[in-house]
């Protein structure tokens, strides 16, 4: 059972009437199939299965601002009533092709004019939807990954629920630290997630010289799975960025229509290295075998659409306006926040409950950082995302009144 202890070797060896080495490369098959679990001189046990924690959302008191959820402005997306009207709703039935060429030509182009390889792609339900099936291709329980930290609570607990053991890897707002990268090789992962702009919680962005960096301490490991998370696209308001480049063995990279068009489309495309790619196309044609083509259908259309692009483009406008806004208000009372690129301001504090409590009070509903982060200090999260940058200063004054006679952040 979970937690059980195993016997020693020698113990195990004497009770079948087999050899120690036999016994020792039967525990190793286990431990590295991600079954049992090493403590040293506490020998060998059973690893559990993890608790699979669903976070919670925050409760936005009545009449308080919704500051929280994490969700895009709903006035800066796609209006699918007149998109639907201009569509083919024609049924489609299981023999037909997967993805629309129309989708696969739009999305290739998308990759490939961003200097990101395109040949293996296929589409998935969403970015998280696409990182588990490469995990899930790759890698197996007990596999260590290198995740952010702060990082998305969401793929904090997908990784947990795959078993997989986690190795936090420092940020800062222009991404990875490559120290803290070099640290991770060391201790072993076998892949890394990374959020090339639009990093949730903390805003965080990749530039040329970050990646210069990071380039140059992942050469060492050409075998390390890297998943880039571009989940914001053309809204994440920082240029893009990537990690891949000539002779890489394994990586893939998503990006997701929910932040530009609406998370109710639940489309993303992927793409990656051949072996991964058939692995996960392979996985996915022996279940749900494709996304809805009426989906694919949605996208193509606003995706080919002048007057959509320009939508697309004013979002990101008006999330900078809003994200820097805030930033700029903090600072000029002295306090500290993180907010370069996306939806979220990362704001460190001394204590969060109470900053959050003092908030709620005010009329400002923000999250709690303990779900986001690992190593990292006390944070909380603002969804600027409807937030209008004329109320940034009510909401900083909110913030500074918390702090209390501290009045700044903790250090980052």
């Amino acid at each position: 059972m979970p937690g059980g202890r195993l016997p020693a070797v020698r113990s195990l060896a004497d009770a079948l009437g087999v050899s120690p080495t036999t016994v020792n490369a039967a525990y190793r098959s286990l431990r590295a199939r991600g079954l049992v679990v090493g403590a040293g001189r506490r020998g060998t046990s059973v690893r559990g299965r993890p608790a699979l924690r669903t976070a919670l959302a925050t409760p936005v008191p009545a009449g308080a601002i919704d500051l929280a959820s994490g969700n895009p402005d709903r006035e800066l997306l796609a209006p699918l009533a007149r998109v639907l009207q201009r569509i083919d709703a024609s049924p489609h039935l299981y023999a037909e092709e997967h993805e629309l060429p129309a989708l696969r030509e739009l999305l290739a182009s998308s990759f490939a004019a961003d200097g990101i390889p395109a040949e293996h792609l296929t589409v998935v339900s969403g970015a998280l939807d696409g990182i588990e099936r490469v995990l899930g291709a790759q890698l197996r329980a007990g596999d260590r990954i290198g995740v952010e930290d702060p990082g998305f609570s969401n793929v904090l607990d997908l990784v947990a629920a795959l078993g997989l053991d986690v190795v936090p890897v420092a940020i800062d707002d222009r991404g990875i630290l490559p120290a803290a990268l070099e640290a991770s090789l060391e201790a072993g992962i076998a892949a890394l997630i990374v959020t090339p702009r639009a990093q949730n919680p903390t805003g965080a962005a990749l530039d040329a010289d970050r990646v210069r960096a990071l380039r140059s301490v992942l050469r060492a490991r050409p075998d390390l799975l890297v998943v880039e998370d571009d989940h914001a696209g053309a809204v994440a308001g920082a240029d893009v960025q990537t990690l891949w480049e000539r002779g890489r063995e394994r990586w893939a990279v998503v990006r997701s229509t929910s932040k530009t068009h609406g998370p109710d489309l639940r489309l993303a495309a992927l793409v990656g290295d051949a072996e991964t790619m058939a692995r996960v196309t392979g996985r996915q044609r022996i279940g749900f075998r494709w996304v809805s083509h009426l989906l694919q259908r949605i996208v193509v259309e606003l995706e080919s659409d002048a007057a959509s692009r320009r939508r697309v483009q004013r979002a990101a406008r008006a999330y900078a306006e809003r994200r820097h806004a805030l930033v700029a208000a903090l600072a000029a009372r002295g306090i500290a926040a993180h907010g370069r690129s996306g939806l979220n301001v990362w704001v460190p504090v001394p204590e969060e409950v109470p900053v959050v409590q003092s908030l709620a009070a005010a009329g400002f509903a923000v999250s709690a950082g303990e779900r986001f982060r690992l190593r990292a200090g006390p944070a909380i999260r603002v969804t600027i995302s409807t937030l209008a940058p004329a109320r940034a200063p009510a909401l900083a004054d909110a913030i500074a009144a918390s702090l209390g006679a501290r009045g700044r952040s903790a250090a980052s």
